[in-house]
């Protein structure tokens, strides 16, 4: 694959990010008027943003703002920490369902999994499925976390054993988030599943440079990369992706 950086390309780059972008707010201090400006951005310019993605206590507030936009809603659950307790899944899940949550991604157990517990990993995915419904499920796996090729191959085919609608890269929450060799594999696995899995890739894209590595891979892996199939989870990329169609140089994020 060759990189094409002129502006043209860059500005085809960005419209196809913005149209597959998971704006995120996942902070601490995260309050209704951070979550009401999110929203706000959500809609751009360029047309709205795939997906916000918020706590489950903002899913009711994103709904209300959101309505009639095209912009669907995505909470997390079993967030960031990935632990093992089938209950919590559900209890977490129930309410944010119930609440109009369209999307739900849901931390894989990653230490589970790597500690060869994998029926407890699997257990809360099958409660995730279930809970989740007709809405749409994404396993975050934690690629930075698992390391290894084969150790991301391993749980990304468990979650889409166990019904991922998307194989989720990151939480964003530890040092190491996506990379473009565990999108290589998220997206091998997702090609081969027999049916259609999507790729969502979190943390650390915050340049429309950036971005374009990615559409072309998942271009070249899966065919055109679109909102159905492939998704960018971040909060600062979209500030960039805005200043490329508006040729103004872009500040870098420190966000997620």
């Amino acid at each position: 694959m060759t990189s094409d950086t002129s502006t043209d390309a860059l500005a085809e780059t960005a419209r196809r990010a913005i149209a597959c972008l998971d704006l995120t707010s996942l902070n601490d201090g995260d309050d209704d008027a951070a979550i009401e400006t999110l929203c706000r951005r959500a809609v751009t310019p360029a047309g709205p943003v795939a997906a916000v993605c918020v706590w489950p206590r903002f899913v009711p507030l994103c709904r209300d703002r959101l309505e009639g936009s095209g912009v669907t809603v995505c909470t997390v659950v079993n967030f960031p920490h990935g632990r093992d307790n089938v209950e919590q899944v559900r209890d977490e899940i129930l309410p944010a369902i119930a609440d109009g949550a369209d999307e739900i991604d849901v931390v894989l157990p990653y230490t589970a999994l790597l500690t060869g517990r994998v029926a407890e990993a699997r257990a809360v995915l099958d409660m995730a499925r279930l809970m989740t419904g007709e809405a749409t499920l994404k396993v975050i796996l934690e690629t930075g976390r698992l390391l290894t090729p084969s150790a991301i191959r391993e749980a990304a085919a468990l979650a889409v054993d166990a019904g991922a609608d998307f194989l989720k890269t990151s939480t964003g929450k530890v040092a190491i988030s996506a990379t473009l060799e565990a999108a290589h594999v998220l997206l091998d696995v997702a090609a081969a599943a027999g049916r259609p899995v999507g790729v969502k890739v979190a943390g650390g894209v915050r340049t429309t440079e950036q971005a374009a590595a990615y559409l072309r891979l998942a271009d070249a892996i899966n065919g055109r990369a679109e909102p159905s199939n492939f998704r960018f989870g971040a909060s600062g990329l979209l500030d960039a992706l805005l200043a490329t169609l508006d040729g103004r140089p872009a500040t870098v994020s420190a966000g997620y």
